[in-house]
């Protein structure tokens, strides 16, 4: 079976990109130190488990962030694009990120009823669908499968660092289309806009930009789907119009007013949740639909974003952060 995984993922993705992620794989658990474009990776170190809920207890406020957790909103959000066609002007995009969909079956179906009456164009999901590191997936395609349900087609997903790429075959069964250093077009009448998805960039490294948009029109629009906002400068100076993103969660526990205590993403703070710009990329980091280590949220909501493309003036005088 595990053979024929393989053979799949080296007849999908390619024999380098599958030897690549297959192997840093199998190289043991990731590591808390070391790897990666973060030196600490806290998501890999377990016994922050229980001393985040041990704190948690202790503070008072575990049971009110295992609430807030489940509490997920619909977040609207203007992309306003030049280089967009008339065609998709009013494009809608659903973008969820960080499901972590095993880690908690409260959330799970907190999920599951906010999206299923929304509607819009295609759906995006920028990573970590698992909630260990490493491990068994069979938890997360179940969970995965069950979503897949309620979400309406097309279907676009790229994998995270909580995520194994033994993943992608049974994810493209569910009619998930991940896009691992891919591009698709999308059309309406005569007109195009450019879908590209990366592999994890944080912890695997394995993302491939360059192979991704190599094909791409640099004039065309273009939307990068990347797990991480680490790579806003490489996605920028690519020609990419948009780049989607998460990782962060926000902070997931954050100080009042939502200040994160971290982010672990190497990236300026202001690209930590929400709308952002750099030079002529403009970009939106989800602060997470689902939680992670722990499924508690304090000071940062948990979202699905549903992004409408609009046609920007070319001063970018629409553009509107915040």
């Amino acid at each position: 079976m595990q053979d024929s995984i393989v053979k799949q993922l080296e007849q999908r993705l390619g024999a380098i990109h599958a030897r690549q992620r297959l192997g840093i794989e199998s190289s043991g658990a990731p590591r808390v130190f070391g790897g990666g474009i973060n030196f600490f990776h806290p998501e890999n170190w377990y016994s922050a488990h229980a001393l985040m809920r041990y704190a948690l207890k202790l503070s008072g406020m575990y049971w009110k962030g295992r609430s807030n957790a489940a509490a997920i909103r619909v977040q609207p959000n203007v992309l306003a694009l030049t280089s967009l066609p008339a065609d998709f002007d009013g494009f809608t995009v659903l973008h969820l990120s960080d499901l972590h969909i095993d880690l908690s079956a409260d959330i799970a179906a907190a999920i599951i009823a906010t999206v299923r009456s929304l509607t819009y164009d295609i759906c995006v999901l920028t990573g970590d669908f698992r909630a260990a590191t490493h491990g068994p997936i069979e938890p997360a395609l179940a969970g995965m499968e069950k979503l897949c349900q309620h979400l309406r087609a097309p279907i676009f997903g790229v994998l995270g660092n909580h995520d194994s790429v033994r993943m992608v075959p049974a994810f493209e069964q569910m009619g998930m289309r991940m896009l691992l250093n891919e591009h698709v077009p999308l059309q309406r009448n005569d007109q195009f806009i450019y879908l590209a998805g990366i592999d994890d960039a944080h912890y695997f490294r394995v993302d491939n930009i360059e192979k991704a948009a190599t094909a791409i029109p640099y004039d065309a629009c273009s939307i990068l789907l990347s797990h991480t906002p680490e790579i806003y400068r490489q996605a920028a100076h690519a020609g990419f119009s948009a780049m989607l993103c998460g990782h962060t969660h926000g902070g997931q526990i954050c100080l009042p007013g939502g200040i994160p205590i971290t982010l672990d993403a190497r990236c300026p703070r202001r690209m930590g949740k929400g709308l952002w710009r750099y030079h002529n990329l403009v970009g939106y980091t989800s602060p997470g639909t689902g939680s992670c280590i722990v499924d508690v949220r304090i000071n940062c909501p948990p979202e699905v974003t549903l992004h409408t493309l609009r046609v920007a003036s070319k001063d970018g005088s629409r553009f509107s952060p915040g």
